[in-house]
């Protein structure tokens, strides 16, 4: 056995006695998790760690669909294919009735129980604007809930508005939002921020949004972008600075790990790769190690594919979040994934990982669950 093994497998065992005696993991354990070669063995560690703190035999998913109402964007993030100046060809903005009366009719087609809401972030609409899409959509699809907007937007209608984030977010939710998604947060480290999106804002506005939100009973979602420019140390900083404001508020539901896609992004151009299947894999079971106080972590298939989000079933994850139907975010920048699955292929994808399909709304609540098959 190498040096190099010896010393990840005396890490990893330092991380178990932790794990299995409940105590909390730090930067180092992190870094080491990250580092190790033995990648089962941190997955089973993860899983380890995920029924130790209540994780039973359930694999979540929801059917939602995704929406984007407008590309214009005025952050020119270079991971982005997706976002477009205002006058630039391809660019798209829908009116709140538009954009209701497709969700409508999408859901006549195929009932969802979620709607999942995200858009660049345009100069050229106003809080108005916003408002009336919430009470749009809510008049359209009144048993639906609404996961919209990202804590970037809230921070962005905030600065065009010049209304707080809590004034913001209050009249938001008096039209009808459920939740926050969980997109935005890229990696906190000003450094990364600085190469990949010099435009938004900083780490500090993404927490403080969340953190308002969780005071207003707004739950919301946690995210990383990851495989770019990012060290091991700012992955698990970010990491920590997302446990931290958990401890505080209590406020996720979920922690998303989202593997970068190039194609057709200016990062691309500087010959960057993005992350393999170990790395994905690495940083499901990372997370869920690190993560004690997030219930759920998600394996999310249009990022890393539906079969490699399978396999993170045994690696920590719970979920593998939902029919997702028209994706373009990632798509955009060169994910070859579908853009949406039915039910029946997410059950069963999940029965083949040996976890009992459960279809929840987005608290988690329990709608329908698929027993194992004998």
């Amino acid at each position: 056995m190498s040096m190099a093994a010896q010393t990840s497998g005396a890490a990893l065992e330092l991380v178990r006695e932790k794990v299995e005696n409940g105590g909390r993991l730090d930067l180092a354990d992190g870094v080491a998790l990250f580092e190790s070669d033995d990648l089962l063995a941190l997955g089973q560690l993860a899983e380890r760690a995920r029924r130790l703190r209540g994780g039973g035999d359930e694999a979540y998913f929801v059917r939602n669909l995704t929406l984007n109402q407008t590309n214009v964007c005025r952050v020119k993030c270079r991971f982005c294919a997706f976002a477009r100046s205002a006058r630039e060809e391809g660019a798209y903005t829908f009116n709140p009735a538009e954009l209701a009366d497709d969700a409508r009719r999408a859901f006549e087609l195929e009932p969802f129980s979620e709607l999942h809401l995200v858009n660049g972030e345009s100069p050229q609409v106003d809080f108005d604007w916003y408002l009336e899409t919430v009470r749009a959509l809510r008049e359209s699809l009144p048993g639906v809930h609404l996961k919209c907007y990202s804590a970037s937007e809230i921070h962005h209608i905030s600065t065009l508005s010049s209304l707080s984030y809590e004034q913001v977010l209050v009249e938001l939710k008096e039209a009808g939002l459920g939740s926050l998604t969980g997109g935005g947060a890229e990696v906190f480290s000003p450094r990364v921020r600085k190469l990949i999106a010099p435009g938004k804002e900083p780490a500090e506005a993404w927490l403080e949004v969340n953190r308002v939100a969780h005071s207003l009973e707004i739950p919301s979602h946690c995210t990383i972008l990851y495989g770019h420019v990012e060290t091991v140390e700012e992955r698990v900083e970010h990491l920590l600075r997302l446990r931290e404001l958990q401890d505080e508020t209590a406020g996720f539901l979920a922690f998303v790990p989202l593997a970068v896609h190039l194609e057709n992004t200016r990062l691309d151009l500087d010959g960057g790769f993005g992350p393999t299947g170990a790395d994905d894999l690495k940083m499901i079971a990372t997370s869920r190690l690190l993560l004690d106080n997030v219930a759920h972590i998600k394996a999310y298939w249009i990022s890393i594919g539906l079969p490699l989000a399978q396999v993170a079933l045994q690696f920590g994850a719970d979920d593998i979040q939902g029919t997702v139907g028209r994706e373009q975010v990632f798509h955009a920048a060169g994910a070859h994934t579908e853009t949406a699955q039915g039910a029946e292929r997410l059950v069963r994808f999940i029965r083949a990982a040996g976890r009992v399909p459960v279809e929840r709304d987005t608290l988690y609540n329990e709608l329908q669950r698929w027993e194992s098959v004998a």
